[in-house]
């Protein structure tokens, strides 16, 4: 048959909330063969559009609600549905759980097939326990709406298991993964340093990446700050985000008096250039369906610390590529950063193994050859 009778297959992917997800999707969508496969982009109100236009064929934009609301939900299943009717995809893949509902309810009784990435399961989040079971339900109930669950950690699969969401052989685990060589081709021209940020040449600064919201522990890592500026004299403490916890975590520097050693830089799109300053990266989560950002620590050269929890220890193994520490713990965070500070072997071995592990384990184009196989699998049935 010649080339001109090929017809690509067609993958819809309807993505509500943003953050992690968005970089993954956007790293993933541009490593997709694009001979093989012509993708739609469904997002939410939360998405810049014009990014995503270079890596696919369409881009939708359409409303959808982060909290439950019928009344709103049930209005966004009939646009996805009648979207589904209109580009007639040969798979509609939904990213994150709240795509994940919405998408399997408008695709009920269309002929296609269905794939779905929680990106970290609801119910593994520090919420009531009304509120978990509440997930857990949903997510069992919805299983049988789609064909393959993919999974980006070995946790995230064990909790499907554990919780009786479905049948081992619909989960697929597809670690996550960084652009390696988007990070190589920048290297060359990066634009912030130290001293745009007044940060001392000498400082040895400290890091975080993440919203500052709960999940990511702000309160500890500023806690933590506390603790090492008593031991470090030269330290100083640069978060990268921004987050309903803003101001709590400026009120306690200010408190403490390190206020002077704090530098909150707001949301940002180009986190590396500021991981590039870190001495130290550092990731304290409270619960963690992958923690994408220690790739992209490990790939900057630098040390990570990070709380033992959840999918983290799927990546980092303590004392070898990392060091683990207990959740809400800034005592020990403190200490081991501390440690790290007087022992440079050890935080250059650390370093170079984190480094050589991204590239064996974390390249996000074999995220994109993964995925390529399971739809091709998909169709094949």
């Amino acid at each position: 048959m010649g080339m001109g009778n090929y017809k690509k297959i067609t993958v819809m992917h309807v993505v509500e909330c943003a953050g992690g997800v968005d970089r993954y999707l956007k790293s993933f969508l541009k490593y997709l063969d694009h001979n093989k496969f012509e993708n739609i982009l469904v997002c939410s109100q939360n998405y810049k559009k014009e990014e995503f236009t270079a890596y696919v064929n369409v881009v939708e934009q359409i409303y959808m609600e982060h909290n439950v609301s019928f009344r709103k939900d049930r209005r966004t299943v009939g646009t996805l549905r009648k979207l589904i009717k209109k580009y007639v995809p040969d798979i509609v893949y939904a990213h994150s759980s709240k795509a994940g509902a919405l998408v399997r309810l408008a695709n009920l009784g269309i002929d296609n097939k269905c794939v779905y990435n929680p990106h970290g399961w609801a119910f593994n989040m520090r919420i009531s326990e009304k509120k978990k079971f509440f997930y857990r339900v949903v997510e069992k109930m919805m299983s049988s709406f789609c064909d393959r669950i993919v999974c980006i950690s070995q946790f995230e699969k064990q909790s499907a298991l554990a919780q009786n969401i479905c049948k081992e052989q619909k989960l697929r685990v597809i670690f996550n993964g960084i652009d390696v060589i988007d990070y190589e081709n920048k290297e060359k021209q990066r634009n912030i340093t130290r001293e745009s940020l007044h940060i001392d040449k000498e400082a040895f600064v400290v890091g975080t990446v993440g919203r500052l919201s709960q999940q990511k522990s702000p309160d500890i890592f500023i806690r933590m700050a506390h603790h090492i500026v008593k031991n470090i004299p030269d330290a100083y403490f640069l978060m990268v985000g921004n987050g309903e916890m803003e101001n709590e975590v400026r009120a306690y520097a200010e408190e403490n008096g390190f206020a002077d050693r704090l530098y909150i830089t707001g949301w940002v799109d180009n986190p590396t250039d500021y991981i590039e300053l870190f001495d130290i990266a550092t990731l304290l989560s409270r619960w963690e369906g992958f923690g994408l950002v220690i790739p992209e620590y490990m790939i900057c050269g630098k040390p990570v610390v990070a709380t033992q929890v959840d999918a983290i220890p799927n990546i980092i193994q303590n004392n070898v590529n990392g060091m683990l520490v207990p959740v809400d713990d800034w005592q020990k965070a403190g200490q081991v950063i501390t440690e790290l500070y007087h022992d440079r072997t050890m935080y250059d071995r650390l370093a170079e193994q984190g480094r050589s592990d991204v590239y064996q384990k974390y390249d996000v184009r074999r995220v994109a050859r993964e995925h390529e196989q399971i739809f091709e699998e998909l169709l094949m049935k």
